[in-house]
């Protein structure tokens, strides 16, 4: 966590309201490997991170709520009475529809006062509005003594994506974000949301994130159409998710779907499978076949779920050029933001040297690079 930040953010609390806030970090998260599976079902591998949001809260003594955004340098006001989604594109939506989804539940926010800021990339797929979200619903239940539990945090915080968003999410990355460990990753069963903690050993290797700072356009609309596509090849296997499919299964109704869904739903099968085999890999500290796994990750979501994009795509092939990698993929929704790599240590200096390089020669941009650690999840803090 970023305690340069954290002082700041409480800084500003208390120049605004004048009194001492709660304060709460909530991290961001990597997805070592399972993407898009999350909504069906199925098998992730993810780990809550370094990087976060940290918010100030306290209760309000006006009858309104005043939330400062310290990145966009932006407020907005309103009373928790009378919400209502804002435009489109505003970071309101995501704090707005976790108020809206706790007064579904019956439970009573009063108005608060809230300054928030993190140091999370932007569009680097690391989830920055899971940990927002999370860190106003575990704010919020600490100042009005909601009594809700994490598991009832994380819903709320994903039906506030759905619904005030407009972003079908699935549960990975509110799971991720809330209930994170310290050096580990979390295998999450997304129909059971029961997760088995990995402490993981990349003894002379470490994660490294690639981000391509591109966000193309189509992202939302792509994913809410691939979930659509996921949803309707279930229904015609007539099982409740994808995760309950087999390949023999599929391919049973191959020549009733077109060629594009058919190779989308068999991603999604053979990354389930993936997400598995990779839990055991970690488990035998062979990162040979965790990075080979990695790669096959991408190699799927670039040719058969159709996620990916030229800048990720490059990124990757440069590192098999690379015998010190031993795996890259893009990590998140796609369309731009970061990859994740499994690099030597000692080659992490001289590889940035290079890709930086390439990668400029190559899109006339920058990327930008960093290592992460593996976090606690979303918590009070001092």
């Amino acid at each position: 966590m970023n305690t340069d930040l954290a002082k700041s953010i409480k800084a500003k609390f208390k120049d605004t309201h004048n009194t001492d806030p709660l304060m709460v970090f909530s991290p961001g998260r990597i997805n070592i490997i399972g993407e898009h599976t999350d909504y069906n079902d199925g098998f992730v591998f993810p780990a809550a991170v370094n990087k976060g949001i940290i918010a100030a809260l306290s209760k309000s003594d006006s009858d309104k709520s005043t939330v400062y955004a310290s990145d966009f340098d932006e407020t907005i006001k309103f009373s928790v009475n009378n919400i209502a989604p804002l435009p489109k594109e505003s970071w309101g939506n995501y704090i707005l529809g976790v108020i809206a989804e706790i007064n579904k539940k019956g439970k009573t926010v009063g108005n608060f006062n809230m300054v928030f800021g993190g140091d999370i990339p932007s569009g680097s797929g690391m989830s920055s509005s899971a940990a927002l979200e999370n860190s106003v619903v575990l704010g919020l239940n600490e100042l009005f003594d909601l009594g809700l539990t994490k598991t009832e945090m994380i819903f709320i915080s994903q039906k506030a994506e759905h619904n005030y968003v407009g972003v079908n999410c699935g549960i990975m990355d509110q799971y991720a974000s809330m209930f994170g460990v310290k050096n580990h990753a979390l295998l999450l069963d997304c129909r059971s949301i029961e997760a088995k903690p990995f402490e993981i050993n990349f003894k002379d290797h470490e994660l490294m994130l690639i981000n391509t700072n591109v966000k193309h356009s189509l992202s939302d609309s792509a994913y809410n159409d691939r979930r659509a596509v996921c949803e309707k090849i279930s229904e015609m296997l007539d099982i409740k998710a994808l995760r309950d499919a087999s390949e023999d299964d599929l391919f049973e109704i191959k020549n009733k779907v077109s060629d594009e869904d058919y190779q989308k739903a068999l991603f999604v099968i053979q990354e389930n499978e993936r997400a598995e085999k990779a839990s055991k890999a970690m488990l035998d500290g062979n990162l040979e076949e965790l990075g080979k796994l990695i790669y096959g990750s991408h190699d799927g979501l670039q040719n058969q779920y159709k996620v990916s994009c030229d800048e990720l795509d490059f990124l990757v092939e440069q590192t098999k050029l690379n015998k010190h990698i031993l795996g890259a993929r893009m990590m998140g929704g796609g369309f731009g933001g970061c990859t994740i790599n499994l690099i030597e240590k000692n080659e992490v200096k001289a590889f940035k040297l290079f890709i930086s390089e390439a990668y400029k020669n190559k899109f006339n941009k920058d990327c930008s690079i960093y290592s992460v650690e593996l976090s606690d999840g979303t918590h009070k803090i001092n």
